[in-house]
């Protein structure tokens, strides 16, 4: 018996990744951004773990998520607890991993149907 996962043609999935890039759905991107099941934000501003703002965090918890995943690039890399009020006031769990992990992770969560977005930080 052979399994497939199913999921909707228009959920925004992961097909590749490496270092300095990600893939969705085909189409690669060199640059930070955030993914949803429905949505890529290309404009999210942030260059590095270490250089994550207040105002990167407040974007984050406008989008109606169950959880967060914050993927720092090859290495793991805690945001400052300061930095994550806002998404705690909107009762947005927040996960953070190296991208790879995150890409693999928001794959699975986002296949399940669930409130999950991807915000990447790519060199």
């Amino acid at each position: 018996m052979k399994l497939h996962l199913q999921t909707a043609s228009d959920t925004n999935l992961f097909t590749a990744y490496d270092k300095d890039y990600v893939a969705i759905n085909g189409v690669r991107y060199e640059r930070s951004l955030i993914v949803l099941p429905g949505q890529v934000i290309t404009e999210w501003q942030a260059a590095a773990p270490d250089a994550l703002t207040v105002e990167n965090f407040s974007a984050l918890a406008e989008l109606e998520l169950e959880i967060l995943l914050l993927g720092t690039g090859p290495r793991l890399h805690f945001p400052s607890p300061r930095l994550m009020h806002a998404l705690a006031q909107q009762g947005i769990g927040l996960e953070t991993m190296d991208t790879f992990a995150a890409c693999r992770t928001y794959n699975i969560l986002a296949a399940e149907g669930r409130k999950v977005a991807a915000a990447l930080i790519l060199a």
